[in-house]
């Protein structure tokens, strides 16, 4: 079988490493931008990901962030993410707030100021990611979206170590 470049529009469908290529330059891209958000706002890279996952939460979850969960989502410890929500609770992009049917549940939000500076800063981002979404057809983007989305199930089943999950 021919094989094409890894970076080459024409990678061949089942090359494995071709895709490991895009995708871990994808990654690196996309870590780049988060670790200079994080430096340009003094918080640490970890902070970046919880910031990501309390905004993403609602979306995957059907339900807002809790310490405990953003614990497990990063795979860090009960004290490590004390640290993280304080340092974003001080910095003003996060509060916490109290489930009303259960006041020992706290939730984790993520603040309209701050998510806006977020949105200012990542804006050529999403530009970006208009313009390659520009060169599909809704079903080629139908396709790639069902990708990433049993790409992810893999990855966090092999990170929890059970089946996929949905």
């Amino acid at each position: 079988m021919e094989r094409t470049s890894p970076g080459s529009r024409n990678a061949t469908a089942h090359d494995l490493q071709a895709y490991a290529v895009l995708l871990r330059t994808l990654t690196s891209e996309i870590n780049r931008r988060a670790h200079s958000f994080a430096q340009s706002h003094g918080l640490h890279a970890t902070d970046v990901h919880a910031l990501a996952a309390i905004m993403d939460s609602a979306v995957l979850d059907g339900r807002p962030m809790t310490p405990s969960r953003l614990a497990e989502r990063l795979s860090l410890t009960s004290g490590a993410v004390t640290a993280c929500v304080d340092r974003l609770e001080r910095a003003g992009h996060i509060s916490r707030t109290r489930d009303s049917a259960d006041r020992r549940v706290v939730h984790l939000e993520y603040k309209p100021a701050a998510r806006a500076l977020a949105r200012q800063y990542f804006g050529p981002l999403a530009r970006s990611t208009e313009a390659a979404m520009g060169q599909f057809t809704p079903a080629q983007l139908a396709t790639v979206a069902d990708f990433l989305h049993a790409l992810n199930q893999e990855l966090t089943a092999d990170r929890v170590g059970g089946e996929p999950v949905p």
